[in-house]
């Protein structure tokens, strides 16, 4: 018997995650299915939730965050103007820019048409993140929609703003970066070993510099091996990047990048806000407190905070509250846990969590600020350093043999 992570929805109307044991995912499904449930994902324990909210990956290919954005600000509009489902995906599908989006809706038109739910089409699609479908089954449920999807649609927009702000500060620093090594890559492999048959000359009448030694040591040590340094740090490289690309190398990744001073508080206050964002999103489209978590907490991207947060979703089944159990995950901030905790005593734990987001993404941008201005003087004077000690070992010696005079040839 295999173990299967199936996401449902209740009777009721909630949504639920249960794990069942069957000899496959067809036997699974049959069965929740002849218990009541509706089934929307059926996935391999093996796998792990992952698999049951990848954002891309299909045989229809990705969907661009910018077009995915696009569609559900139209779709939001077509609601509101009173035009029903079907044919307002009708009318998108048409008009889609994307030929992976227009494919997405084709096959969504279809299962609409043969009376399948709009979450439950889009729910097998199997690309679109959880917080998506599980906002579409609340709208379909409350029967608002429009409603849901104009609120899903800002705080999409706010995560494609801050994405954008991240990459906007981080391209310049980056840059630099680049220039830096270039730089350092052309003295060093280029000049410096046109420069040995006069330092050769030079020697022979005096001793070089010791910096002088020491970049002619290390310029000649790389040109001599280059035949077999190069490819073993391609191949160091392509180990180092499939690596990262696994769990176990993502989570090494992502808990050295907490330790990383400013760089740490910026990844837990962004976290913050997303997550606070998502769960407010959730609850006002009628998801409970535990499904909203459980479905939020997967939007974490730093995989060490996630894993820190496996632990508060049983805690709020047992009856412990949202707040006492989110500080045993022991990375919120603590006046974001002062304003959860004073949102859910009032009983505006929504509201509450939209003004923890607001906070955060302000306290983000803040951060970000300070970090790029750290980082951008620091590649600065790393990369000035390196040029300067480059220089003096080239010129130190020519300047010795200038400030020694016509005569330093005869001693």
């Amino acid at each position: 018997m295999t173990e299967f992570i199936c996401r449902l929805g209740t009777p009721s109307g909630e949504i639920v995650t249960r794990i069942v044991e069957a000899s496959g995912a067809a036997e699974a499904r049959s069965r929740l299915e002849g218990e009541g449930f509706r089934v929307f994902a059926v996935s391999n324990a093996g796998e792990g939730l992952s698999a049951m909210m990848s954002l891309g990956g299909n045989k229809k290919g990705k969907v661009k965050q910018s077009d995915f954005l696009l569609f559900n600000q139209q779709l939001s509009a077509l609601l509101r103007a009173g035009i029903p489902v079907l044919q307002a995906i009708g009318l998108l599908k048409t008009r889609a820019g994307s030929a992976n989006l227009r494919a997405v809706l084709t096959d969504v038109e279809e299962k609409i048409k043969n009376g399948v739910p709009l979450s439950e089409a889009f729910e097998a699609q199997g690309m679109f993140p959880r917080i998506y479908t599980a906002s579409l089954l609340a709208g379909e449920k409350s029967g608002a929609l429009d409603d849901v999807l104009s609120r899903f649609v800002t705080y999409l927009r706010r995560s494609v703003a801050v994405s954008r702000k991240l990459r906007g500060a981080l391209a310049y620093p980056a840059f630099l970066l680049l220039a830096a090594v270039i730089m350092v890559a052309f003295l060093t492999l280029y000049i410096v070993p046109r420069m040995s048959d006069l330092f050769k000359s030079l020697a022979a009448n005096r001793s070089l510099p010791t910096v002088t030694l020491a970049v002619l040591w290390v310029s000649n040590a790389i040109v001599n091996n280059i035949l077999w340094l190069g490819p073993l740090l391609i191949i160091v490289g392509l180990a180092i990047f499939v690596w990262l690309r696994t769990e176990s190398g993502k989570l090494v990744l992502h808990k050295a990048l907490l330790k990383i001073p400013i760089a740490g508080q910026l990844i837990r206050n962004m976290a913050t806000a997303q997550m606070t964002r998502s769960m407010s999103t959730l609850l006002s489209g009628g998801i409970t407190v535990p499904d909203s978590w459980d479905i939020s907490s997967q939007s974490i991207n730093n995989l060490e905070l996630r894993r820190r947060s496996q632990n508060v979703l049983p805690m709020i089944r047992e009856g412990r509250s949202f707040t006492d159990a989110l500080e045993m995950a022991n990375w919120v901030p603590p006046l974001g846990l002062d304003m959860i905790g004073i949102g859910e005593k009032s009983g505006s734990l929504r509201e509450m969590l939209d003004e923890v987001a607001e906070f955060y993404d302000a306290e983000a941008e803040v951060r970000l600020e300070q970090f790029t201005t750290l980082l951008e003087p620091m590649i600065l004077l790393v990369m000035a350093a390196v040029v300067v000690t480059i220089l003096l070992a080239i010129y130190l010696p020519i300047i010795q043999m200038i400030s020694a005079g016509p005569t330093s040839g005869r001693r």
